[in-house]
């Protein structure tokens, strides 16, 4: 009797074990389904195109996209912006991969914190987003150089965006390191990749017939295996297709004679519009562009009863941190600057906050959802800190000794050329030239200046040298004096047809009362993390009690005493230059505007002190305010 109730217990524990196997696995299903939506099929069921509808997983499914670039966002609120995307009614992320930040220098690769791009995907996975991935290598999206890192400038004969041998080995390598990272994340594998974009918009730039063939190809051999799709504008759709990929089209204002072209070239194929303009990007000196929410969603609406997928760009723009902003140069004489804030008048703010564009949207794409959206995300809290007041400075001169010894050479060497980062050049930054000259006259750039310099004769200030101002005149002196030029880059061209003519600093001969300067000592000045810590670290600084001089490095604390939420920083009173907040580098800022706040985020903060630094080039307010909000300037309709 004692035996078969212990066989009892035996076999009960035996069922137990079977039961609790069966309930992991199950749990496990469950997980993976969460994760990736339970999305290991077979490859029959992936996306497809052969017909007038996209089919996923052998169903009817119409791409709802949104354009969220996670080098954009703080990586802490990556999943607040991805959560809000999905409670707008969107089912698909797409974004860019920018290579010049995941290769600053060549064979040198990250991947990690904020650049965490698996990561970002697993998210976006996991919250039931499907993905576009569009890996370049260009991706534009007014982005320094359209995402290329500047080091390819180095090659003097470099023919970006071609099948010149020198561009297509750096791709190699490149894809060798990103395509790994993504492959196990597509569809087929049971990831949320559906899809992926072969290069960007190359129908308006097309200089190479074989280039966008190389281009499919990197990405397939390497494992590509979802549906591969092209982004072109109207103009661009002629020449921007390669065989074997969808077409897709980008606009703002809808023309049914584009979309008929669309058709006529891809008869019985799904219609996308990969850009759907939500708003614009703006430049320092114009006016904030807007484009009014009734324009947007009438057009969106319309676009939907035709039965095409639309991907919004941006769903949520985020900012251009750093020195990452573009440059444009179509039509215009010669290149401006894109501003810090990437706002875009998106459905979704630089700051995560809804728009009337966002309600508009969310009613719209509830009617083609069969569940109810999910209910919206609580806004995050800002706060309108008190004036930091500024308590020491240290001028540019005196931070020289925290630099690298500089560069001397007979002759001005653009950035990209200088023998700094282990032979990869300068990429962002100020570069500053000085030379020795032996009386005044007449300072001519040959238009050799890119972007702009400061141009200083013993330290004391002469004017500015861009591409409107060519020459200065320097009054007579005794003696030996220093010419020195402090040269601003301040964002590459991302669009058009001057790529390969983007080299910074100073890219030839200058000249004074017409003869060639020689024999320069050259400073780097990237202002890279290091450098701003070594500063704030130094015995230096100087009491404002002092008159500063100019440029110079201004430091100010930020004393949080309870709740660290977002603000904005206003800088009324000064002119120009950079901030850094606890050595994080916020982006440019500019009295010329027409943004007046520079988007600080919460994660970047600290309870208790918080370290402000600003370069400023030429005057100073003395003190840094806080808003709760955002101020783009005067506003002007997108034309």
């Amino acid at each position: 009797m004692e035996r078969s109730c212990v066989r009892l217990s035996l076999k009960q524990r035996y069922l137990a074990l079977l039961c609790v196997a069966v309930c992991a696995g199950v749990i496990y299903y469950r997980s993976s389904k969460r994760l990736f939506g339970a999305r290991r099929m077979s490859r029959a069921e992936k996306l497809q195109a052969n017909s007038s509808q996209f089919m996923l997983g052998g169903k009817p499914f119409r791409i709802l996209g949104g354009s969220i670039h996670y080098f954009r966002v703080p990586r802490a609120y990556w999943e607040d912006r991805l959560l809000k995307m999905k409670a707008c009614g969107i089912n698909t992320l797409t974004t860019y991969v920018p290579w010049n930040l995941h290769e600053p220098e060549q064979g040198v690769f990250n991947f990690e914190d904020d650049l965490d791009l698996e990561a970002y995907l697993q998210l976006a996975g996991s919250l039931g987003l499907w993905v576009i991935l569009r890996p370049g290598p260009y991706i534009c999206a007014e982005w320094d150089l359209g995402g290329l890192p500047s080091w390819l400038l180095r090659d003097k004969n470099m023919k970006l965006r071609t099948t010149y041998p020198g561009f297509t080995e750096a791709v190699d390598s490149y894809f060798d390191h990103l395509i790994k990272k993504v492959v196990r994340l597509q569809y087929s594998f049971g990831g949320p990749v559906i899809a992926v974009q072969v290069e960007n918009e190359y129908g308006s730039y097309a200089k190479d017939s074989e280039y966008m063939t190389f281009i499919k190809e990197a990405l397939v051999s390497r494992g590509i295996t979802e549906l591969l799709m092209t982004s072109d504008n109207s103009e661009g759709l002629k020449l921007g297709g390669v065989k074997g990929a969808l077409e897709t089209i980008n606009f703002q204002k809808l023309n049914p004679k584009d979309i008929k072209y669309l058709d006529d070239i891809q008869p019985h194929r799904p219609k996308m519009v990969m850009e759907y303009w939500s708003g614009w990007f703006d430049l320092w000196g114009d006016l904030h562009h807007v484009f009014p929410a009734e324009n947007m969603v009438e057009v969106v609406t319309e676009i939907l009863k035709m039965d095409m997928s639309i991907n919004l760009y941006m769903f949520h723009g985020g900012t251009n941190f750093g020195f990452m902003n573009g440059a444009f140069a179509v039509g215009m004489p010669s290149p401006k600057a894109m501003v810090t804030s990437y706002d875009y008048d998106a459905p979704l703010s630089e700051a995560g906050d809804y728009t009337t564009k966002y309600r508009l949207l969310r009613n719209v794409f509830s009617h083609y959802h069969t569940q109810e959206l999910p209910k919206m995300p609580f806004l995050q809290e800002r706060l309108a800190h008190q004036p930091a007041v500024v308590h020491q400075y240290l001028s540019l001169w005196d931070s020289l000794q925290f630099l690298d010894k500089p560069f001397k050479s007979e002759k001005p060497i653009n950035m990209e050329n200088l023998p700094v980062n282990r032979n990869n050049g300068q990429s962002y930054g100020y570069t500053l030239y000085e030379t020795t000259i032996h009386s005044g006259g007449t300072l001519n750039s040959n238009n050799h200046i890119r972007d702009r310099a400061l141009v200083f004769v013993d330290k004391q200030f002469v004017g500015v040298m861009d591409y409107n101002v060519l020459e200065l005149t320097l009054s007579d002196g005794k003696g030996k004096r220093t010419l020195s030029l402090l040269v601003e880059n301040t964002g590459r061209v991302n669009y058009g047809n001057t790529l390969d003519d983007q080299r910074k600093g100073i890219v030839g001969d200058i000249e004074l009362n017409k003869q060639p300067l020689r024999d320069f000592l050259i400073y780097s000045l990237e202002m890279k993390p290091a450098f701003v810590n070594k500063l704030q670290t130094s015995g230096h600084w100087v009491s404002m009690r002092q008159k500063p001089s100019f440029p110079g490095f201004f430091q100010a604390k930020l004393y949080i005493r309870l709740f660290v939420k977002d603000t904005f920083v206003k800088l009324p009173g000064w002119g120009k230059g950079v901030i850094f907040v606890n050595g994080k580098n916020l982006g440019r800022y500019n009295s010329a505007g027409p943004q007046q706040t520079l988007y600080l985020p919460a994660p970047w903060l600290n309870r208790g002190d918080n370290q402000l630094v600003v370069f400023e080039e030429q005057e100073s307010d003395g003190k840094i305010q806080f808003s709760p909000g955002a101020d783009y300037g005067m506003t002007v309709d997108v034309q």
